[in-house]
């Protein structure tokens, strides 16, 4: 029996990318869409992917009360991300979270839910492996490194920062230590913004420019030593597209939040 999914954001970057890999996924079968621009078009038509059988539908409330899903996959914005996972989760629906802007209160308040619930939320700030690795490596060298800061790149668009990617490296990293700060913030000779915004432990610079499209950076420093992990992404979609099939299929097995692609990979 396959998997029924609703993909919020389907019409929109990421979420084209993983309808159509859907579309060659025996297992998995999408049955709803949700898209402003489109709502009340065949999905199949407005991506040109004959193979797609779902409706779109202007908000996540309507294509939750028309049609039945195992996973409903959260892939629009930071201003109608939460309430969409709260509104599946109140339909008996797991949760997958591509979505990035969520504050760790937000996710707080959805791992409640689901495990009120009995439900699996996954949410990944990347579901590129390439980011994934990254992180993991990360969370190894904050144990031997004391000190690290972290990179944010993005494009001149993107409005929330830092991304998801970074959000959830920076907490993860803050779960092995706190990085050490040889001159604290407060003793900052200069513009002390210059420093980066702390979030758990971690200094973040946040880079928005034309030529970026998602990345992230961790440097770690030991005297006369450093230690540079990169993730670049392009201006294709596609290397998120494998680890969000994955996350969808596992995410029925979780119970409450689970933050990152790795905690369902196997090492």
């Amino acid at each position: 029996m396959s998997l029924k999914v609703c993909i919020a954001g389907a019409t929109g970057w990421a979420g084209s990318a993983l309808a159509r890999g859907m579309a060659a996924a025996p297992d998995l079968e999408l049955v709803a869409a949700v898209g402003r621009r489109h709502a009340g078009r065949q999905l199949a038509e407005v991506l040109v992917e004959p193979r797609l059988h779902a409706s779109v539908f202007p908000s996540a409330a309507e294509a939750l009360a028309a049609v039945h899903c195992d996973v409903f996959v959260e892939y629009t914005g930071p201003d109608s991300a939460k309430a969409n996972i709260l509104a599946a989760l109140g339909h008996g629906t797991h949760v997958v979270v591509g979505t990035s802007g969520l504050n760790d209160a937000d996710y707080a308040a959805i791992d409640a839910a689901a495990r009120e619930r009995g439900l699996g939320v996954l949410a990944c700030g990347n579901f590129a492996l390439t980011a994934v690795l990254l992180i993991k490596f990360a969370e190894m060298a904050a144990k031997l490194i004391p000190q690290w800061e972290l990179i944010d790149y993005a494009s001149a668009t993107k409005p929330d920062a830092p991304s998801g990617t970074v959000r959830e490296l920076a907490t993860r990293l803050g779960r092995v230590r706190q990085p050490q700060l040889q001159v604290p913030l407060e003793q900052t000779v200069g513009l002390r913004e210059t420093r980066g915004g702390t979030l758990a432990g971690s200094q973040v610079h946040a880079v928005r420019l034309p030529g970026f499209v998602i990345g992230a950076e961790a440097i770690f420093g030991l005297p006369d030593q450093t230690l540079s992990l990169r993730h670049v992404a392009g201006s294709s979609a596609q290397p998120y597209v494998d680890g969000a099939l994955l996350a969808i299929r596992k995410v029925s097995g979780l119970l409450g939040l689970r933050r990152g692609l790795d905690t369902v990979l196997e090492w």
